[in-house]
């Protein structure tokens, strides 16, 4: 009995030794090891700092920067990224802070950053997120890899090409009306009325994306969004916190909540799927809405594979990006249009230019599609905006193999960022001026004002650029004309300049601009 005790107690204290190990080489020798390497190839940082690396630094640095607004100019990166402007002032380009355990090197070169969006098979995306609940929210084809990743992206295409855009700017045209009317009906005696734009704007794009994602299930569209807006809400609270792992598993209210919103949203996309599917069954023509033209175009995808198992989408998939859809379709605008009104508010020479070109292509009547896409000036202030404030602040990659770039082998499991708000503004691309709010800069177009280089990415770029740019700008663009064929505006003097970054990058404090009827 002695020797099988012994035995046990040798199995244990080997399974013991054998996890700690583990557990070492993941929190010390891996990290130094990597820190190594990029040190040899002229990377700079941090000394890594066991399991914390910059976390504590990085956050404190965050916390004080967010508890003040800063003067109404576009130098913002010392606010929403303190810790990165600290590294790169400090070390230089050539630069890296730790996540956690994890290295990450920040790219700013646009050769090396076109050579990372060509080649999106090795470098990877990246959510920085742990806790399991935030993927009820940041899912859909943006967060997919390899064949899945290029299957959805064949089969949503076709509901978001320029023909389709062209058949919901009456769709889009009817929601703006509504509040614009509005806007006149609570103007005072003087005309004026005052609005907080970022909540206002947010509440229209998701009445836009109601309307044409789900056509004749409008009314169940606006209940979806009014879930999805909280499931939402709890997701920033959720990525605001240190998440401990295994406590999404535990029945709090909040982790509670945000499973039955999941399970609610997910039956009520699910019933209106299945409405479809049967009214295709029986040979009724597929609505012309979103998605009725996703449901189409999966079906054909199914079709032209034979019918063989595990092609297309499930329905599980279809509800995961109409999910997606309402979220960043929904988020993306309405960040737009809210900086497009803060920076014309500031700038009302390039109002007035802008209002002078709509009126003589429109005159007060709504806004007729070619003629929209053919707009100069309007075009280029919604650029200059995506330059200053893109709605997706970074880009973040991971390498799961040594990967070469450029010169350098990334060594496995070191992220990527690829900081979009510091290349937008850098001056060796975009001039002494980089940090003026200046639209002539695309008088010419992107590849003019770039010259030819990868460094305007507020879309992302190349094989993973974003589906539904064209959607996002075509919208802003017919907002931002029916705005000025109607209103003046200019900010409030409660408008306090304060971006700040949750999920996209927003106005901490409000954006109250004070509009006046023409």
């Amino acid at each position: 009995m002695d020797i099988i005790h012994q035995a046990i107690a040798a199995t244990c204290i080997v399974a013991l030794f054998a996890w700690a190990w583990r557990v070492l080489n993941w929190a010390w020798f891996t990290p130094k090891r990597i820190e190594k390497r990029l040190r040899q190839q002229g990377f700079r940082g941090n000394p890594y700092r066991f399991l914390v690396g910059d976390a504590k630094e990085s956050s404190m640095m965050l916390q004080k920067a967010m508890s003040k607004p800063i003067p109404l100019n576009n130098d913002i990166a010392p606010r929403i990224m303190p810790h990165l402007d600290k590294t790169i002032k400090t070390y230089g380009e050539n630069s890296f802070t730790w996540d956690g355990t994890i290295p990450r090197i920040h790219i700013l070169r646009p050769e090396l950053i076109r050579e990372i969006l060509t080649h999106s098979r090795k470098f990877q995306k990246h959510f920085a997120v742990q806790n399991p609940l935030i993927k009820l929210l940041l899912t859909g084809v943006g967060a997919y890899e390899g064949d899945k990743w290029s299957t959805h992206r064949r089969i949503i295409s076709p509901a978001l090409t320029l023909e389709k855009l062209k058949d919901m700017l009456s769709a889009f045209a009817v929601c703006y009306d509504g509040l614009l009317t509005k806007w006149e009906e609570i103007a005072t005696k003087d005309g004026s009325c005052e609005v907080d734009v970022f909540p206002t704007f947010d509440v229209l794009t998701s009445d836009v994306i109601s309307k044409v994602a789900f056509h004749s299930t409008y009314e169940e569209g606006l209940k979806i969004f009014l879930l999805l807006k909280e499931l939402m809400d709890h997701t920033i609270a959720a990525v605001r916190e240190f998440y401990i792992p295994g406590w999404s598993y535990l029945p709090t209210k909040r982790n509670r909540r945000m499973k039955n919103i999941d399970s609610d949203v997910r039956g009520m996309i699910r019933n209106i799927i299945n409405k479809r599917l049967k009214a295709m069954k029986s040979g009724e023509p597929s609505e012309d809405d979103l998605l009725g033209v996703l449901l189409e175009s999966n079906f054909k995808e199914i079709q032209k594979q034979g019918n063989k198992k595990n092609v297309g989408m499930t329905i599980d998939d279809v509800i995961e990006e109409c999910k997606l859809f309402y979220f960043a379709g929904q988020e993306t605008t309405g960040v737009l249009l809210t900086w497009t009104m803060i920076m014309l508010s500031k700038h009302p020479e390039w109002q007035d230019r802008a209002r002078e070109e709509v009126l003589h292509a429109f005159g007060k009547n709504t806004p007729e599609f070619d003629k929209l896409n053919h707009l100069k000036y309007v075009s280029m202030i919604l650029y200059e905006v995506l330059r200053l404030y893109p709605p997706v602040f970074d880009l973040n990659k991971v390498v799961y193999e040594d990967t070469k770039l450029g010169t350098y082998t990334i060594p496995a499991g070191t992220q990527i960022e690829l900081p979009s708000v510091m290349i937008h503004r850098d001056k060796t691309i975009w001039g002494e001026d980089a940090m003026e709010f200046n639209p002539m800069r695309f008088a010419n177009g992107v590849a003019a004002a770039t010259k030819n280089q990868v460094a305007y990415i507020p879309f992302s770029w190349g094989p993973r650029v974003c589906l539904g740019q064209n959607f996002a700008i075509l919208q802003a663009k017919l907002g931002l004309t029916m705005i000025l064929q109607r209103f003046s505006f200019g900010v409030s003097p409660s408008y306090v300049h304060a971006p700040f970054t949750i999920l996209s990058l927003q106005p901490q404090f409000g954006s109250h601009v004070i509009f006046r009827k023409l």
